[in-house]
C-alpha cells in the first residue's frame, strides 16, 4: 500500500474512473490513502453498458471510503466506431470516457486522472488500454506489477465490500465483433444477466448472438443451470431472444477474442 500511495501522492489530488468493481474499488482506496480525501473525487459512468445494479455497489464502495462520488453518462453509443463493434472497439470507448474525465478534472482542479487497470491487464487484448496511456490516465495497479489475485488480496485486506466480487466488463463485449451494439440489444442482455445473477449466479454471461442468447456459466454453477433450465429459457425469450443456448464449455473471460485468430468476413477500422 506504501508503494502505491507514493505512484498517486505527487499529483496531490485525483479523480478516479469507478465502476464499482474490485480493481478500481481498491484504486479508489489507494487514492483515498495517499491524498486528502476531500481531494479524491470517484466518476461512474452510468450508460447502456452498465449493469443497473451495479450502480448501488460503487454507491456503497464509496460510501464506505468516505470519497464523495458523482455519476455521470459518456455516451459511448453515440460514437459510430463504438456502436460499429470493431475489434478495437474498448478503444473508442475509453478515449470517450477518459477524454470526458480529463476535462472533468481540468475544470474541477484535480491533478490526474486514475484507473483500475492491474498488471494482467497489460498481457491481454485490451485496446482501451492504448486510450489510457495517450490520454496519460495513471494506473497504480499497474504501474506497481500488482496481478488480479493480489488486487483482491489487498481489497480483503481494506475490507472492500466488492473483494470478492465477480469480474464484469461492460456488456459490450457480450457482442461478437462486427455485430453493431445498440441499447435494444444492450437492454435484453442486461434483463437477462440481472436475472441470472438474482438466482445467485455468479459467474455469469449472456453472449448475444442475434436471435440466439447463448449462455456462459462457470464450472461450479453448469449443472444448477442445466436444471434450471425451463426456467432460464423462459425469462429470456421474455428479453426478447428466439432461441436459448448454453456453452458446453465453462464461462472463461475473453472467450469471443477467439474469433481474433480467423481471418474477419469484412475489414473493420484499426486504430495503429
Amino acid at each position: 500500500m506504501e508503494e502505491l500511495s507514493s505512484i498517486v501522492a505527487p499529483y496531490e489530488s485525483a479523480l478516479v474512473a469507478f465502476s464499482g468493481g474490485v480493481d478500481s474499488s481498491l484504486a479508489l482506496a489507494i487514492a483515498a490513502n495517499a491524498l486528502p480525501k476531500e481531494n479524491v473525487l470517484a466518476v461512474t459512468s452510468n450508460n447502456e453498458t452498465y449493469l443497473p445494479s451495479e450502480l448501488d455497489l460503487a454507491r456503497d464502495v464509496a460510501d464506505s471510503l468516505g470519497i464523495e462520488h458523482i455519476v455521470v453518462n459518456t455516451r459511448e453509443l453515440d460514437n459510430p466506431d463504438y456502436a460499429s463493434n470493431p475489434t478495437n472497439r474498448c478503444y473508442f470507448c475509453k478515449s470517450t470516457l477518459y477524454s470526458d474525465l480529463h476535462e472533468m478534472a481540468r475544470e474541477r482542479g484535480y491533478g490526474c486522472v486514475v484507473d483500475g487497470a492491474n498488471a494482467d491487464d497489460e498481457g491481454d487484448y485490451r485496446p482501451g488500454r492504448k486510450a489510457a496511456k495517450e490520454l496519460g490516465v495513471v494506473s497504480p495497479l499497474s504501474a506497481a506489477g500488482v496481478s488480479k489475485d493480489e488486487v483482491r488480496t489487498l481489497a480483503k485486506h481494506l475490507g472492500l465490500p466488492s473483494w470478492d466480487k465477480p469480474a464484469l466488463a461492460c456488456l459490450s463485449s457480450r457482442f461478437p465483433y462486427g455485430q453493431e451494439i445498440t441499447p435494444e440489444k444492450l437492454s435484453q442482455v442486461a434483463r437477462a444477466e440481472e436475472f441470472l445473477r438474482r438466482e445467485g449466479f455468479g459467474e455469469v454471461r449472456v453472449r448475444h448472438h442475434g436471435e440466439i442468447a447463448r449462455l456462459e456459466i462457470g464450472a461450479s454453477e453448469m449443472d444448477r443451470a442445466f436444471s434450471m433450465r425451463e426456467e432460464i429459457s423462459a425469462e429470456l425469450k421474455d428479453a426478447g431472444f428466439l432461441y436459448v443456448a448454453m456453452e458446453m464449455s465453462p464461462y472463461k473471460s475473453g472467450s469471443l477474442n477467439v474469433a481474433l485468430g480467423k481471418k474477419p468476413k469484412t475489414t473493420l477500422p484499426v486504430v495503429s
